[in-house]
C-alpha cells in the first residue's frame, strides 16, 4: 500500500505539469546533456496560455505559430505524456509531418518513460505506441503522410507537429483532429513555425487570431528562447540605417526591447541565412513575421511602418473624432467599428453576427457615447440599409453618418479623370492611410495583432492603365487571406477631405470607452479650432 507521503507526493506533480516535468522527465539538451526538463521561457508562455484557456472553457483549443527551436514540441509532448502517465483513461495522439520527425517525438516520450522515477506499467511498447495498460491509457505517434490517421481513435490529447507542412492537411483537419470530441478535459496543440502566407495552418491561424471558432492563436516571438544571444564582438554597434527595406537594428532592438547579445545572435543568423527576409519568417518577432511574402509579393500597407505604430505610446489625439464602420451581415465577416482622432487611432473593435436591428442600434450607441464629427459607413451590401435606418433617427444622424462605397469612382478620378491615381474608392482610403501611416511627426494604433494583420493583408493590383487599385477580397481569399475587416473600418475614417470648425474634444483623462452613457455633455466640451483645415484627414 502506497504510504501517505507518496500519495501527497503524486498528487501535487499530478496537479503540476511543470513540476512533474522538473523533478521526473529528461531531455537531451542542445549540447547533449541529459537534464530534467526545466520548462523555458517560451515553453512556459505556452503552459499560461493554455492553463487560461482550460480554465475559462474547460478545453484546450490552440494553434501554436513559433520560431525554430524553441522546445515546443518538447513541452507539448511532455505535457501529453504527463497527461497519459499519470491519469486513467487518457488517449495522447501525435501527429508529425514525416517519419522522421515522428521517429524523433517518440524517442522524446520514450526517454521520459525510461527515466521516469515515478513511471506507470507499459503493457505494450514498439516505435509507434506506448500503452500505460493499468492506467488505460495510451500514447501513440503517427505521419500525417498517411489519410485520416487516427480516424478510429476516441483521442483526449491531440498534438500536430508542424502542422504548416503536413501533407493531406485538410484531410486530417477533417478527420484525424475530429477524434478529440468537443468535451470538457480534451486538449488539441497545433503547432508549427511558419512555411509562408498560405495553407490550412494559415488559414486557421487567421481564423483563431479574428477569434472565429474554438481556436486561440499563440505566438511565440524568438527572443523568448534564451540561448537566441551570443558575446557581441569587440566594438559591436548596433545600426542606424535601413538597409534593403529593413529598419534599423538600433529601431529593431527598441521595438522589441532587445539587448546588444541578442541583436548579435540576429546579425550573426542574418548573415547565415543570407537573407533578411528569411530571418523573419525563421525567426519572427512578430505574427506578420512569420507570413512574410517574398520579394514583389509585399502588403501595400508595409508591415514595418504599422508596427511602428503600434510601439508609439506618447502620440495623442487631437482634433475631430472620425468612427469607420465596415458592417457583416450574421455568419459572415466581423462587424468592425474604429475610431481616429488626428494621429491616433484610438480604438478598433468589432462583433459578429449582428442582425440589421442590432447593428443600428450598436452603431447609434457608438455615436451617443463618443460624439464623433463624422461616421463613415461601407454602404455595400447590408451597409446601405444600415445608413438608411441611422439617417431616419433624427437630424443628429442625418447629419453625421455618410454612406462611401467602396467600388465607387474615387475622388481622384472624377477631379482628373485622365491623371493616373487611386481608380476606386477602396484604393483611395488605404492610399490616404499609407501616406498617413507616413506622418513626420508619427502616427500610432492600437497594439493589436490581428488589425496589423488585417492592414497589411492587401496587395496592390496591377492595371494596364496605370491607375492604383488593390487586389479584390475574392483574390485574397484565394491566397488564404481573411477579409481585412478591422483595416477597412481604419481607411474608413479617411473617405472625406473635410473641414469641421465644431467637433467634441474629450477632456484629458477621460476615456470614452469607459463611459456607459456618453450623452453626458459635461465629459468634454464643444471645441472650435481654425487648425484643422481641408487636410484634416491627416490631423
Amino acid at each position: 500500500m502506497a504510504s501517505d507521503d507518496l500519495i501527497k507526493r503524486l498528487a501535487e506533480l499530478r496537479a503540476d505539469m511543470p513540476k512533474m516535468a522538473s523533478e521526473c522527465l529528461y531531455i537531451r539538451t542542445k549540447d547533449s546533456k541529459f537534464e530534467t526538463l526545466q520548462v523555458n521561457r517560451a515553453q512556459m508562455a505556452l503552459h499560461q496560455a493554455a492553463e487560461v484557456q482550460r480554465a475559462t472553457t474547460g478545453m484546450v483549443r490552440l494553434l501554436v505559430l513559433k520560431g525554430r527551436q524553441q522546445g515546443i514540441s518538447t513541452y507539448i509532448a511532455a505535457r501529453g505524456y504527463h497527461r497519459a502517465s499519470m491519469n486513467r483513461g487518457q488517449h495522447v495522439y501525435i501527429l508529425a509531418h514525416e517519419q522522421s520527425a515522428s521517429d524523433t517525438l517518440f524517442g522524446i516520450v520514450d526517454r521520459y518513460q525510461r527515466s521516469n522515477p515515478i513511471a506507470p506499467h507499459v503493457g505494450t511498447s514498439n516505435v509507434r505506441e506506448l500503452e500505460f495498460d493499468r492506467l488505460d491509457s495510451s500514447y501513440s505517434v503517427a505521419t500525417a503522410g498517411s489519410k485520416a490517421g487516427g480516424r478510429s481513435k476516441a483521442i483526449s490529447f491531440f498534438h500536430g507537429s508542424e502542422v504548416a507542412f503536413w501533407a493531406n492537411a485538410a484531410d486530417h483537419f477533417s478527420a484525424s483532429i475530429q477524434g478529440v470530441p468537443l468535451l470538457p478535459g480534451t486538449e488539441v496543440f497545433l503547432e508549427s513555425t511558419s512555411a509562408g502566407a498560405g495553407g490550412e495552418f494559415y488559414e486557421r491561424c487567421q481564423d483563431a487570431e479574428a477569434e472565429r471558432g474554438d481556436y486561440r492563436l499563440v505566438f511565440l516571438p524568438w527572443w523568448l528562447s534564451d540561448e537566441y544571444q551570443r558575446t557581441p564582438e569587440p566594438g559591436f554597434e548596433l545600426s542606424r540605417e535601413e538597409e534593403n527595406g529593413e529598419i534599423s537594428e538600433e529601431e529593431y532592438a527598441t521595438l522589441y526591447g532587445l539587448d546588444n547579445r541578442q541583436m548579435a545572435w540576429r546579425r550573426a543568423k542574418i548573415i547565415e541565412l543570407r537573407d533578411p527576409l528569411l530571418f523573419r519568417r525563421e525567426y519572427p518577432a512578430t505574427v506578420q513575421d512569420a507570413w512574410t511574402a517574398p520579394p514583389g509579393h509585399e502588403p501595400y500597407i508595409p508591415a514595418m511602418v504599422v508596427i511602428r505604430a503600434r510601439k508609439r505610446q506618447h502620440i495623442e489625439g487631437h482634433g475631430p473624432l472620425i468612427i469607420g464602420i465596415d458592417p457583416a451581415s450574421q455568419g459572415g465577416d466581423r462587424f468592425a467599428a474604429a475610431a481616429r482622432r488626428g494621429n491616433k487611432v484610438e480604438w478598433v473593435t468589432y462583433r459578429n453576427k449582428l442582425s440589421h436591428e442590432e447593428a443600428v442600434s450598436w452603431v447609434r450607441d457608438l455615436i451617443d457615447k463618443h460624439q464623433p464629427a463624422r461616421v463613415n459607413i461601407d454602404a455595400g451590401n447590408i451597409g446601405a440599409n444600415i445608413v438608411s435606418s441611422l439617417k431616419q433617427l433624427g437630424p443628429k444622424y442625418l447629419n453625421i453618418v455618410r454612406g462611401v462605397n467602396f467600388g465607387g469612382t474615387s475622388e481622384w478620378r472624377m477631379a482628373t479623370p485622365n491623371v493616373p491615381g487611386p481608380y476606386n474608392r477602396r484604393a483611395e482610403m488605404y492610399q490616404r492611410a499609407r501616406q498617413w501611416f507616413d506622418t513626420a511627426e508619427g502616427v500610432a494604433i492600437p497594439d493589436d495583432g490581428p488589425l496589423q494583420a488585417d492592414l497589411t493583408g492587401p496587395k496592390e493590383q496591377p492595371r494596364l492603365d496605370n491607375f492604383f487599385q488593390l487586389e479584390s477580397k475574392v483574390d485574397m481569399r484565394k491566397r488564404g487571406i481573411r477579409s481585412p475587416d478591422l483595416a477597412d473600418a481604419v481607411v474608413l475614417t479617411f473617405a472625406f477631405l473635410e473641414f469641421f470648425k465644431d467637433y467634441h474634444q474629450p477632456k484629458p483623462g477621460v476615456n470614452y470607452a469607459d463611459i456607459d452613457d456618453g450623452r453626458d455633455s459635461s465629459l468634454g466640451v464643444q471645441y472650435q479650432s481654425e487648425n484643422y483645415g481641408p487636410t484634416s484627414w491627416m490631423a
